[in-house]
């Protein structure tokens, strides 16, 4: 991608300027998508990215370029930018680069780009199809199958010189539901740190029959009513509560400025006894797993709150130099013109003590959030605002008529302490997750968890 002469070259360069540190990121990302609207295939995408970011720091002060040109004087030129920016240029400036040789945990088999796009196609068909054979109340079925061959080059004035190569693959279905003027969707998007052999362990048929279940169990159900109430939150995607309303208030970038609910309660009890949060970038193969983070550090495990207590936070290198802690493998970004900031990967609630059947056997009259959607917070407040697109009302212990139009109100330190059972059944699911460094993947997961009074918008 770029040779160790060249990368040594150009952060001599960027620490001209009077920088204390500089890093070189460089990208090449191979990506591959298939669309299928109704049976037919609407596109057949293959796009290339490449590119280099330059930063450099001087204490907590940062300065970052980017350039599409990976020629000597393309990089030269970006080099200079930065350096310009940070002081007064100097010419006493030298770096030795060392190549890094990391073990690949993450090993893929069948290159998603390698295959034929009709192959793709085919794979894509089989979900597409089962989702409108489903019923004749399906209207519309839409999917995706996409593919990212991603490899990276991080080099830094520390001496690091290493690369990494990522696969991933995902499928995604989406059907709507149509009767007596009603339209009602349902949606399945797995996917992995793996090639195509995905499909050994994902049937896109079951795809896209889950999303044409779902499409079907809202257009027969009624709206839910409004008002505080005990909820039951399934696994997998439900997880997508603590990612939003509580993992981007651990993450450094808002922590070390203060602007994070969380700033400086760490070894303080901030849930309920029975949660333990982790995030984990080495998991084998998941959709949030890496290697090494786009800034060089390997991932690691990272227990952010242990039985209540808030253990940890999410820690990128500019956040480790201005809160004096150690970087975590959380340095993370959609691309080469982002810096990078610090990230979720594969973050989840872990099992806990509490029995499943027991957590529904519980709720006299409350609400069962089987699948989760979309939603936004605010880090600061952790105030936030979830839809529940899969509910059902629960009355005496047990999971009773399907509701549309739910949703989620609350703040993230409200919820952590109102989770008071935690079930046995984790499970992760794979979404994108945006903030200041773009769009990235990451898993979120949980067990069925309680939380014992939360405000559920409806009707």
């Amino acid at each position: 991608m770029i040779s160790k002469a060249f990368a040594e070259e150009a952060l001599c360069c960027a620490l001209s300027g009077g920088a204390d540190f500089a890093e070189l990121y460089g990208e090449i990302t191979r990506n591959n998508v298939v669309t299928m609207v109704d049976g037919k295939i609407e596109r057949a995408n293959d796009t290339l990215i490449s590119g280099v970011g330059i930063r450099a720091f001087l204490g907590t002060r940062t300065v970052f370029a980017s350039t599409s040109d990976l020629s000597r004087d393309g990089l030269m030129k970006c080099a200079r930018a930065v350096a310009a920016a940070i002081g007064e240029l100097r010419e006493d400036v030298h770096v030795t680069l060392r190549e890094r040789f990391l073990p690949n945990l993450h090993p893929a088999r069948i290159v998603p780009s390698s295959v034929d796009a009709k192959e793709r196609a085919d794979l894509l068909r089989r979900g597409c199809f089962a989702a409108k054979e489903y019923d004749p109340a399906i209207s519309q079925v839409t999917g995706s199958l996409a593919g990212v061959d991603h490899t990276i080059l991080v080099a830094n004035t520390e001496g690091l010189y290493t690369t990494d190569r990522h696969i991933r693959t995902r499928i995604g279905v989406s059907a709507v539901a149509s009767g007596d003027g009603i339209n009602q969707s349902g949606s399945a998007f797995p996917g992995a740190g793996l090639g195509l052999e995905l499909f050994d362990r994902v049937d896109p048929r079951d795809v896209g029959v889950e999303a044409a279940r779902q499409a079907m169990v809202n257009l027969r159900a009624d709206y839910c009513p409004a008002g505080k109430m005990t909820v039951a939150i399934e696994n997998g995607f439900g997880g997508v509560i603590f990612h939003e309303a509580c993992g981007h208030s651990l993450e450094a970038t808002s922590v070390a400025i203060g602007a994070s609910q969380m700033a400086g309660k760490l070894g303080e009890k901030i849930a309920n006894e029975k949660v333990t949060a982790i995030d984990d970038g080495t998991i084998p193969n998941a959709w949030g797993s890496v290697n090494i983070d786009d800034e060089g550090t390997p991932t690691q495990r990272n227990v952010l709150i242990e039985n209540g207590v808030l253990k940890s936070y999410m820690i990128d290198r500019l956040g480790s130099r201005r809160m004096g802690m150690p970087m975590t493998g959380n340095g993370r970004r959609q691309s080469y013109t982002y810096a990078a900031t610090s990230r979720m990967t594969n973050t989840f609630i872990a099992n806990g003590p509490d029995r499943n059947e027991d957590i529904i056997a519980s709720i006299e009259n409350g609400l069962y959030c089987r699948k989760m959607g979309g939603g936004s917070v605010n880090p600061l407040t952790g105030a936030f605002n979830f839809a529940v697109t899969e509910g059902y009302l629960v009355r005496n212990g047990k999971i009773c008529e399907p509701v549309r139009g739910a949703s989620l109100i609350g703040t993230g330190s409200e919820i952590l302490q109102n989770i008071d059972m935690v079930g046995q059944n984790l499970e992760t699911a794979q979404g994108m997750c945006g903030s200041e460094s773009g769009s990235v993947p990451t898993d979120v997961g949980q067990p069925l968890i309680r939380v014992s009074s939360i405000t559920v918008g409806g009707r």
